[in-house]
């Protein structure tokens, strides 16, 4: 009788370091110049300020359905937008205020939206997940898991068709990264040298399970390697260094070189959604990342210490998000529920 075979139990997956090889990030960029530092602060500080009274208003009841909060991951969508030419298009999942925000839309209509108010971007109708810009190139949240990678994969080729220099950044998380239709998606965006860059905002958990319990490699920016995808993994938590790997990679794909990925380590602090007690993790680690790496607390010290900004101008800057998001609230409030005709409208494309 032959003998039994052992079989070894899988070593314990370690989270590779965070590396940014091939990415040069210079201090004296751009990018990280006082006055561009201060816009990041700025707008992340508005991302930050609209989901807390976002969270506050699904508390209240005046939000229903799902809604999922980007806190902690304000980094990732700011840093990068900053690296886009106009005429650029985005494309999400359904964690998707902040994108909004940084893509320029009006946080009036993105709370009115998530409120279900005829005011809002999708008159009331799609909810936190489904609201889209065409103006500001934003072509929506989507509530299907890794449903937005074929779509932000069609825009790259409607770029490459067009011949318009444009690209495709399309955004997805760790969660979605096991996928079929990603992989179908990168083999076509290789196989054809569309201008996507896709970013995968890597927190951790996905929907509730670690990474390293989800996925056999959590290296995730070498997952488009056997499409000859390049990729880089950098720190989400840091806006420069997200901006500068977004420039890298937006030249990369605007060069005809083809699609990029790019692995943004980063966390979130709330639950998945709002109905998450999210019980998968410890409020001590929460509280580590919160304390030890937050994007908004790192940036601000970095403004005091190295460019001697005013604790006076960060109060200001302070004021103006809270104004901005207490007057989008009210005018949430104020904007009247759609009529019930509206459930007939917006079916069918028109001829």
């Amino acid at each position: 009788m032959a003998a039994k075979r052992k079989v070894k139990a899988p070593k314990s997956v370690v989270e590779p370091a965070v590396t940014t090889a091939g990415l040069q990030i210079s201090p004296d960029a751009p990018g990280a110049l006082p006055g561009a530092l201060m816009g990041y602060y700025r707008d992340m500080l508005l991302i930050r300020r609209f989901e807390e009274r976002a969270g506050q208003l699904y508390g209240m009841g005046l939000i229903g359905g799902f809604c999922h909060l980007y806190i902690g991951q304000e980094a990732v969508v700011v840093g990068m937008q900053a690296a886009l030419h106009d005429g650029d298009t985005v494309v999400t999942s359904y964690r998707d205020h902040g994108h909004m925000l940084a893509c320029g839309m009006d946080p009036k209509g993105v709370m009115a939206e998530l409120t279900g108010r005829r005011c809002g971007y999708s008159h009331g109708k799609g909810g936190s997940m489904h609201m889209f810009s065409p103006d500001k190139n934003f072509f929506g949240g989507h509530g299907i898991v890794a449903a937005q990678v074929p779509i932000g994969t069609g825009l790259g080729f409607a770029h490459r068709y067009k011949d318009d220099g444009h690209i495709s950044v399309t955004y997805l998380g760790d969660g979605a990264i096991n996928q079929g239709q990603v992989y179908e998606s990168f083999n076509m965006a290789s196989l054809w040298k569309l201008p996507v860059v896709y970013v995968i905002e890597n927190n951790r958990y996905g929907m509730g399970t670690s990474v390293s319990r989800a996925s056999a490699r959590t290296d995730l920016f070498h997952r488009g390697i056997a499409y000859g995808i390049p990729g880089e993994q950098v720190d989400g938590m840091d806006v420069v260094a997200v901006h500068q790997a977004g420039l890298a990679a937006a030249d990369h794909a605007r060069s005809g070189q083809g699609p990029i990925i790019l692995e943004m380590s980063t966390y979130r602090y709330r639950g998945h959604s709002m109905s998450d007690p999210a019980k998968y993790r410890s409020r001590e680690e929460v509280s580590r990342m919160r304390s030890e790496h937050d994007p908004l607390d790192h940036l601000r010290r970095r403004l005091l210490d190295e460019h001697e900004a005013g604790e006076d101008e960060l109060k200001q800057i302070e004021k103006r998000a809270r104004d901005i998001v207490a007057e989008a609230a009210q005018f949430a409030q104020d904007c009247p529920e759609p009529d019930p005709s509206e459930l007939w409208t917006d079916v069918l494309a028109e001829a």
